[in-house]
């Protein structure tokens, strides 16, 4: 039954009659901290940000603080080189981004601030500014960036370490380790 659904589902986002597409996703791993040791799901921005030229095997995942990364960041420090999680609002995706960017950050993962979100993606687009941004931006579910941010609150931590981007087409669907909240 999933495989035809998938199956179904792949099929009608690709239509070209009806002017749908499949979204891009892309994975990261969380490794650390154990208890979500998950592989999660993320869409790349639309219209502004890089890609992925190089996997991450063993990168940190900074949240950022204040989270909506949408000014100066008072733990800026630990933000470059590294991927920042950043939670949706406040300001528009791409102000986030050159936040992040503007921080020596690698890459941004904003969360929806919809914390109960566990399968609507939004389509992170560009803002009127004509500005642009160098590091790829990712779009998370609220659910999943709770969760990783919950986390990391338990244990005490200032991040967790990630690998990122995962290539899942070589993975067992059994053997994937998908987070338990989300349906996939």
């Amino acid at each position: 039954m999933l495989r035809r659904s998938l199956w179904l589902c792949l099929c009608l986002c690709s239509c070209p009659a009806c002017g749908l597409r499949i979204h891009e996703y892309l994975y990261f791993q969380v490794l650390s901290p154990g208890d979500i040791r998950y592989i999660f799901t993320a869409t790349p921005a639309k219209d502004f940000g890089g890609v992925f030229n190089t996997r991450y095997d063993q990168i940190h995942l900074v949240p950022a603080d204040p989270p909506e990364a949408c000014g100066e960041l008072n733990n800026g420090v630990f933000i470059q080189d590294q991927i920042a999680l950043v939670e949706r609002g406040g300001c528009s995706f791409l102000s986030k981004t050159r936040v992040i960017q503007e921080h020596g950050g690698r890459a941004v993962i904003i969360a929806d601030n919809a914390y109960d979100n566990d399968s609507f993606y939004i389509e992170m687009i560009q803002d009127s500014t004509r500005r642009t941004a160098d590091i790829p931006a990712l779009f998370l579910l609220g659910r999943d960036g709770y969760m990783i941010r919950r986390s990391l609150e338990q244990h005490g931590l200032p991040w967790a370490v990630i690998s990122i981007p995962v290539n899942v087409t070589s993975i067992p669907t059994y053997e994937m380790m998908q987070p338990p909240w989300t349906f996939w």
